[in-house]
C-alpha cells in the first residue's frame, strides 16, 4: 500500500476520514467542424477512455460526471469544473480526465518559449493552457486535484520540437498546425479575450509552462505558483516532442493505465503508476508527470484513493 496521507485541517462541519471526491471525464471522438475551420478531427476510443476512466472513479468511490464528444462543449467543461471547485473542501479530491486532440494558438503576449499557448480540443472551441490552470486555482487549499491528460502538447504544455509523424495506419491526437492557424486567424478576437481574462482571474500567477517544467516531487513546483493552493497532479500521454496514439478501444495511455491499475491491484503511489504506463508504452510516446502546489504527500498516496 502507499504512504497515507498525512491529515490536515477538518473543514468545520466534516469528521476528519470522511473526504469526498468529484470527477470529471471528457472525451471526444469529433469537434464542431463549424468551429475548426471545416475540420472535424475524428478519433476512435476516446469515448471509450472518459467511460473507461469514470467507471474507475466510480469503484475508488467518486462520483463522476461524463462529457462525451458534443457534451463537451466549453461552456460544459468550465462549468463543471466550477461546480466541483465550489463543492470541495480540504482533503477532497477532484480527478479530471481528458481524451481528445490538443492544439496550439500563437502566445500573442510573448510569455511562451514556443510562442504558443496549448489548448484542449473541445467540441465548440479550445480551452487554453491559461485558462485550465485559472480554473484549477479556484479550488480551495488542500485540495487535491489529478489530472489525466491522454492527448498531444500533453508533456510540459510546451512543445518546441516538431513531433514525428505517427506510425502506418494509426491516428495522433493532434490538430494539425495549418488547421489551427486557420481557427485562430478566423476566431482571434475570442481567443485573445480569453487569454487576458484567464490571466486576469489567476492566470498570472500561475505561469503553465514554467510551472510544470518543474519535474519533481517536491512541496513547491516553482515560484511562480505561489498563489496555487491545492495539490496537483498531471500525468500526460506524451513529452513535447511526441504524439499521443488513438486506438480502437482505448487510446494508448489510457489503455496502459488501465491494464497497469488492473481493477484495483495496483500497489504503489502515483510516481510508480507514472513509472510502469512509461515502461509499457514504446519510446515514441513517453507520458510524464508534473505537479503544482504542496503536491509531496499527494504523490506518496496511493493512486485515486478518496
Amino acid at each position: 500500500m502507499g504512504t497515507a496521507r498525512k491529515p490536515g485541517p477538518t473543514p468545520a462541519g466534516r469528521s476528519r476520514g470522511a473526504a469526498k471526491a468529484l470527477s470529471l471525464h471528457v472525451g471526444l471522438n469529433v469537434v464542431s467542424a463549424a468551429h475548426y475551420s471545416g475540420w472535424d478531427g475524428p478519433l476512435s476510443a476516446c469515448e471509450y477512455d472518459a467511460r473507461d476512466m469514470a467507471a474507475l472513479a466510480t469503484a475508488q468511490g467518486m462520483k463522476p460526471t461524463v462529457l462525451l464528444t458534443k457534451k463537451a462543449t466549453r461552456k460544459g467543461v468550465l462549468d463543471a469544473m466550477g461546480a466541483a471547485a465550489r463543492a470541495l473542501k480540504t482533503g477532497d479530491l477532484f480527478f479530471l480526465s481528458f481524451s481528445g486532440h490538443g492544439g496550439q494558438i500563437p502566445d500573442q503576449a510573448g510569455e511562451e518559449a514556443d510562442r504558443k499557448d496549448e489548448t484542449w480540443c473541445l467540441y465548440d472551441g479550445q480551452l487554453i493552457d491559461d485558462e485550465l490552470y485559472a480554473q484549477l486555482a479556484r479550488f480551495a487549499e488542500g485540495v487535491r486535484i489529478l489530472v489525466l491528460s491522454d492527448s498531444c502538447h500533453s508533456g510540459t504544455v510546451t512543445r518546441e520540437l516538431p513531433p514525428p509523424a505517427p506510425p502506418p495506419g494509426m491516428r495522433a491526437k493532434m490538430m494539425p498546425d495549418a488547421v489551427a492557424m486557420r481557427v485562430y486567424r478566423e476566431h482571434q478576437a475570442f481567443y485573445d479575450q480569453i487569454k487576458d481574462e484567464a490571466r486576469a482571474a489567476g492566470g498570472a500567477a500561475i505561469d503553465p509552462d514554467s510551472a510544470l517544467a518543474q519535474v519533481a516531487t517536491t512541496s513547491q513546483a516553482s515560484g511562480k505558483v505561489v498563489n496555487f493552493r491545492p495539490a496537483a497532479i498531471l500525468i500526460s500521454g506524451c513529452q513535447d516532442n511526441q504524439t499521443s496514439m488513438d486506438g480502437e478501444h482505448n487510446g494508448a495511455f489510457t489503455e496502459k493505465l488501465l491494464r497497469v491499475w488492473g481493477n484495483g491491484s495496483f500497489q504503489g503511489n502515483y510516481a510508480r503508476l507514472h513509472a510502469r504506463v512509461r515502461a509499457a508504452l514504446p519510446a515514441t510516446q513517453s507520458p510524464n508527470l508534473f505537479v503544482l502546489g504542496p503536491a509531496g504527500p499527494f504523490l506518496a498516496q496511493r493512486p485515486f484513493t478518496v
